[in-house]
């Protein structure tokens, strides 16, 4: 089944190219650094022992903040390599770490890609946030003896049944990681029906439910709050294709009622900002881009959030927040961002990537779901009409957040008893 499988990646590597290109021509950040993708990295030139974590994109980047700090508190004598597979990814690590952690691309999963990464880096231990569950990478790790830990780990029912159609491949595969650390009981069980061993899999939480906001975020969120006024604001965030025509008809019923509404969307992708500003300039709105550095004045109707690294600051402008990938069959985003501010949340009816977070945030009235355009615009209307509720809501979501905390505490705990037992 390995051989099959690094086969196909094989064959399929000419369209991994033309995507990788496509890719490149709507942000030609896609463009650089293949040779990383290719396992072609200069060797490290420090002998630390190396602690390697992977983090897909932003929003793993983001979850794993707590437990980068966490091994760095811990094991100051060791380097921490930070990987990623989208540029999103890696200029938010530079943002985020700076100079503090090593920083490539994981390469793609093939054979000599990985083998070249792994004699480069020479990592002493891994750890892959979420599910990236990559048989080769893997496999040669466990050929090379070198542990891998899966952390903050979530496998849902449909994603489970993927696995199952390669199930030896998927079992060999659980059967050579050490460590799983599964955001909920349901996860685990998932991972051990798959074949992990029951005695690697521990529940512990979800690392993403650490968020920390500091104080300037908040500070920031006010001072431009107070710039504009006191008109309703709605922000729609991390807003996919084929979301935004569902979010700008929405607002035109929010105007019915509240004419001075300023609309706020950030988009997902950063090489969607040029499209979701013309399609709002279409829909007739006044639009302002937030990298024109003009002020948001009164007249403004729209403004498009076309920064990185400054979506709290903009959920803590506003009085309600819709999470994105959920109008659509995307699987939504974190709803946690805006909680940790207080703001009441909605989401639409595909959550099922944050299924756990989102059904408990429903079950406690702390989030909305809404099924399409008129559902959302009348929960925004009802909620722009009632303060309090809008407290009610964000009281208890901020209080879900400070119950569930201590996922990472628990998951350093166990990376501890691994690490030590490879120095030994």
């Amino acid at each position: 089944m390995k051989v099959l499988y690094s086969t196909l990646f094989y064959l399929a590597l000419p369209f991994i190219l033309i995507r990788l290109i496509w890719r490149g021509f709507k942000a030609p950040a896609y463009f650089k650094r293949w040779h990383e993708r290719f396992g072609h990295i200069p060797s490290r030139a420090s002998k630390q022992n190396l602690i390697w974590v992977h983090a897909v994109s932003v929003g793993e980047v983001e979850a794993c903040r707590p437990l980068i700090k966490g091994l760095q508190d811990r094991y100051p004598e060791h380097q921490i390599l930070i990987t990623t597979m989208t540029p999103t990814g890696s200029a938010r690590v530079e943002s985020l770490f700076a100079e503090n952690v090593l920083h490539v691309y994981l390469p793609y999963d093939l054979p000599f890609a990985i083998r070249g990464f792994l004699d480069a880096m020479q990592p002493q231990f891994g750890i892959i946030m979420e599910t990236e569950l990559w048989p080769n990478l893997i496999l040669i790790c466990a050929e090379r003896s070198i542990p891998i830990a899966v952390a903050n780990a979530r496998l849902s029912a449909r994603s489970a049944r993927g696995y199952l159609k390669v199930a030896k491949l998927t079992r060999q595969m659980l059967q050579n990681i050490p460590l799983i650390a599964a955001q909920s009981h349901s996860d685990r069980d998932r991972f051990v029906q798959l074949g992990a061993h029951k005695d690697k899999v521990h529940a512990v939480g979800n690392l993403k439910y650490e968020i920390s906001l500091p104080a300037s975020i908040i500070e920031r969120a006010e001072s431009i709050r107070a710039l504009w006024g006191n008109r309703p604001v709605f922000i729609a965030a991390s807003t996919h294709e084929g979301e935004e025509e569902q979010i700008l008809d929405a607002a035109r019923k929010i105007r019915g009622q509240f004419r001075d509404l300023l609309l706020i969307i950030v988009p997902r992708h950063p090489e969607r900002f040029d499209r979701v500003t013309a399609l709002c300039r279409r829909s007739g709105l006044n639009t302002l881009r937030r990298s024109d550095g003009k002020p948001c004045s009164s007249q403004v109707q729209a403004l498009v959030v076309d920064s990185m690294g400054e979506l709290s600051v903009f959920y803590g402008t506003a009085d309600v927040a819709f999470v994105g990938g959920s109008l659509i069959n995307h699987g939504g985003h974190n709803i946690l961002e805006p909680a940790a501010l207080s703001r009441p949340v909605i989401t639409g009816p595909h959550y099922f990537n944050f299924l756990e977070i989102t059904r408990q945030f429903l079950e406690h009235h702390a989030a909305i779901e809404v099924k399409n355009t008129d559902q959302l615009a009348d929960s925004v209307i009802e909620l722009l009409k009632d303060p309090q509720r809008r407290t009610e809501m964000g009281d208890a979501g901020k209080h879900l957040i400070e119950q569930s905390k201590g996922a990472s505490q628990r998951l350093l705990n166990l990376i501890d008893v691994h690490i030590s037992h490879v120095q030994r």
